[in-house]
């Protein structure tokens, strides 16, 4: 649980809660969604699709979600996209109940999802630093980090027991989950009122672009995230590694979904407790190439426990890299233009993401599933050596302030 003072401050009780719920019915879904397609149809490049359906709407959206993020309010937003992703875990669910949705109506759906992730990631980036002091972003940054990761364990694992029981389930749990969310970033208030309905001029929506690219620390920290993931990201494959190459079921592919968000957890916890002050950049470094590693050991290992602990280190350097990267940009971009900078940064996640999964079920049917998971965490170390030396701002990084 958050510290006490920061759970006292209702705004962000609120958003710590519906952070929960949304990531909690996102990582059921998504669970359940691969394990569906992977059961229909036996393609890795099924599954690399499913990654590239939420990441088109994303690249689609990106400009016009920074200005809209700016401009209105940013708690109806994100509500209203919740309501979205709820209605669409509805469709899964009756649709998979009755037997009617095939593998071209999950990808639609899935499209859909991801057009409301596009605006709602970047808005909930953006409004976070508007409820808590300055002072204790990053503190905010690792308990908002805990919440996601707390439901990130358990929503894996009862994607995977729940569609044991029936594959509608965990899509009706979601969508519930969903609109709970929404009600609860509803009733958030807080004191910054919207910019204003101005025009979106060329100008205005370019503008984050503009920002990020003169401040080369900000755009070393998103950049290294889009190529390490990128080419690191092995998500999309875990259940092939759970039916094939480690002989598990539904439940071993949600322990193995799991298992990164454990060691995200127990890594926000210390950094809740115990912020990063001095030395940010090299330890952010650090945490990456530690990320390649663990996804060269998860990849050759054929021991379910080897493989969860592989995972789980892979989770704890990641949640570093992550606060890292989300304190020192948005404490370095003004507030009237954190939507425009976040749908930018979410635009580079989205392409590590989502485009990762592509990329990587795509690598693993042209090379095989080991194979692609290895070449993609010796990428990850290599990028990261070439971004010290390309972004030398970023590596000198010391305290997180403005700069």
């Amino acid at each position: 649980m958050p510290s006490r003072s920061l759970l006292s401050q209702r705004a962000f009780a609120l958003f710590w809660w519906a952070r929960i719920c949304s990531s909690l019915a996102f990582q059921m879904q998504s669970v359940a969604i691969g394990w569906r397609v992977y059961a229909l149809t036996g393609s890795a490049f099924d599954l690399g699709l499913i990654g590239l359906a939420q990441f088109l709407p994303i690249a689609l959206l990106t400009l016009p979600v920074g200005h809209v993020a700016d401009r209105y309010d940013r708690r109806l937003i994100v509500a209203s996209c919740q309501l979205v992703e709820g209605a669409a875990g509805v469709l899964l669910a009756l649709g998979t109940a009755a037997g009617w949705l095939g593998v071209d109506g999950i990808f639609a759906i899935v499209t859909l999802i991801g057009a409301a992730r596009a605006f709602e990631a970047p808005t909930l980036s953006a409004l976070m630093p508007g409820l808590v002091e300055e002072s204790r972003l990053q503190q905010a940054s690792a308990w908002s980090a805990s919440a996601s990761q707390t439901a990130t364990i358990i929503g894996p694992a009862l994607g995977g027991i729940f569609y044991a029981v029936a594959a509608s389930v965990p899509f009706a749990l979601a969508a519930f989950l969903f609109l709970l969310a929404s009600a609860l970033v509803a009733l958030i208030r807080v004191s910054r009122r919207p910019a204003g309905r101005a025009p979106a001029t060329l100008r205005s929506v370019l503008s984050g672009i503009a920002f990020i690219w003169k401040h080369p620390a900000v755009l070393g920290a998103i950049s290294l995230d889009l190529f390490a993931v990128l080419l690191g990201g092995a998500t999309a494959l875990l259940p092939i590694y759970a039916r094939d190459i480690l002989h598990t079921g539904s439940w071993g592919l949600g322990m193995l979904r799991a298992a990164p968000a454990a060691g995200a957890l127990a890594m926000s916890l210390v950094l809740a407790r115990t912020p990063l002050r001095r030395r940010a950049g090299p330890k952010m470094f650090a945490a990456v190439v530690v990320f390649g590693v663990a996804t060269i050991v998860f990849g050759v290992s054929r021991s379910l426990p080897l493989s969860i602990a592989a995972l789980l280190v892979l989770g704890a350097a990641d949640v570093v890299s992550v606060v890292i990267r989300f304190a020192l940009v948005q404490l370095r971009t003004p507030d009237d233009m954190r939507g425009r900078v976040s749908a930018v940064n979410m635009l580079f996640i989205g392409t590590s993401n989502q485009l990762g999964e592509f990329e990587s079920g795509t690598t693993a049917a042209l090379l095989g599933t080991v194979p692609a998971t290895v070449l993609g965490g010796v990428a990850t170390i290599v990028v990261a050596l070439l971004w010290m030396r390309l972004f030398p701002s970023l590596r000198d990084v010391d305290e997180l302030g403005r700069g």
